[in-house]
């Protein structure tokens, strides 16, 4: 696996170490807190409950009694009565609470009592079943739910009932609740977190494989020149690289070969003149013609030379994007008329028709004027090389429904072949 590659892989299952870490933290942190909350939502819910129940005793016993003296039997019926009076020891069987130790069979478990304190109308205490506060007594601020107890006749109330749990040991209990919930959590937390990297991993390796093979083809195209095509295997982003890169290294492939072709064509067309000026200023020193022919053929080689080396300044300032337009208003007619006049007599030399077909009236552009003339004198000069004696080039120009002005070159020649068509404007192309 290549630097990159590799990089890539690490950053990639780093982000996902990260996230998923992140994730189980936040998993076990919500689901602690959330536990926790429900857990006190549902004490004081019970508590709520629990004070319901014992009021609506009460406020029965105390219709029925005309007074408090039924409330010791009440609590002892609810289960609520610790101190072994009326019915407490199976009371406090059935519903033993407060921290205690209790024996059933072979089990030891811990039991919670829960905190009932009775005062009557005046503040004062009528009954605490855990024995903290004297009956007589003012009741104190006391924690937990407070309920009202009314007269079963008259419905006035007559005093009030606070029920309350063991707080410390409630805490004990839902600490210990808690760190078993936790451990649960973090153990589910680690199982996922497992899962995640390993799919991690895999998917890493998914979406490096293709930047690897890319490197690697890309290193191959540096040093070589040359590479073999990618596979494509999806049509997502990374199929789309890989694909890019199989457009780019064809469209190397191409521009190598024409550049073999080019230089062909150079060492041809350049041996050419060469050879004929070789031969011409030999037979001018041997005396085998006459000066002023010799040297007229001389110069149209030369001609030939220079024009042959302006294309190619030309290219190269293409090519480097140091090819600047010097734009002006320029006549479109004249501009086509100059050009004509320009290939009338190269067209009268190879006996070929030149003629200019004005379509509609031609505006002024700002156009650089020697770079088209050079563009048209191309074409035409193309044209008057593949047009037999005897034929027609015309040249014609109007403006289109677009308000585009469009300007064409057509002859009678051979033409284009339609496979050499799609390649007719690609750089260093030539037909055979």
């Amino acid at each position: 696996m290549s630097r990159l590659a590799a990089s890539l892989h690490g950053r990639i299952l780093r982000a996902f170490v990260l996230i998923v870490v992140l994730a189980v933290v936040l998993g076990v942190g919500v689901g602690y807190y959330a536990t926790r909350g429900q857990v006190d939502g549902f004490v004081e819910q019970l508590v709520a409950v629990e004070a319901g129940n014992v009021a609506r005793s009460l406020s029965r016993a105390y219709r029925s009694a005309g007074g408090w003296a039924a409330v010791d039997r009440v609590l002892a019926d609810a289960g609520y009565r610790y101190d072994g009076g009326e019915d407490g020891e199976d009371g406090e069987e059935r519903h033993g609470r407060g921290g205690e130790r209790e024996e059933h069979g072979s089990e030891t478990f811990h039991v919670e009592r829960i905190g009932i304190v009775v005062v009557d109308g005046n503040g004062t205490v009528v009954r605490d079943n855990l024995s903290r506060l004297a009956p007589g007594t003012l009741v104190p601020e006391l924690s937990g739910e407070r309920v009202a107890v009314t007269d079963g006749a008259s419905g006035e109330p007559v005093g009030a009932v606070y029920v309350d749990v063991d707080r410390a040991f409630l805490a004990t209990e839902s600490h210990g609740l808690l760190r078993r919930v936790l451990t649960t959590t973090a153990l589910g937390g680690v199982l996922i977190a497992a899962v995640a990297l390993a799919l991690a991993a895999w998917i890493s390796r998914r979406i490096t494989a293709p930047v690897t093979r890319l490197t690697e083809a890309a290193r191959t195209v540096a040093r070589q020149g040359d590479s073999a095509l990618l596979p494509v295997t999806s049509g997502d982003e990374l199929g789309q690289m890989s694909a890019a890169f199989n457009r780019m290294t064809t469209a190397l492939h191409t521009q190598r070969d024409l550049r073999r072709r080019l230089i062909d064509d150079l060492s041809h067309e350049l041996n050419t003149p060469l050879s004929v000026i070789q031969l011409e200023a030999k037979g001018l020193l041997d005396g085998l013609q006459e000066p002023a022919e010799g040297a007229d053929r001389i110069i149209s080689e030369v001609t030939l030379l220079r024009n042959l080396v302006r294309d190619l300044n030309w290219l190269a300032e293409t090519d480097s994007g140091e090819l600047q337009l010097v734009r002006a208003p320029c006549s479109v007619a004249e501009l086509l008329n100059a050009e004509l006049q320009r290939w009338q007599p190269q067209a009268r030399m190879h006996e070929i028709g030149l003629s200019f077909e004005q379509r509609t009236a031609l505006p002024e552009l700002d156009l650089d004027r020697m770079r088209m003339s050079q563009a048209l004198g191309n074409v035409v000069h193309n044209a008057l090389q593949h047009t037999e004696a005897g034929g027609r080039i015309v040249v014609a120009a109007g403006v289109e429904p677009d308000g585009q002005v469009a300007i064409t070159v057509s002859d009678d020649g051979a033409g284009i072949d339609a496979a050499d068509l799609p390649h007719l404007f690609d750089r260093l192309y030539r037909a055979d």
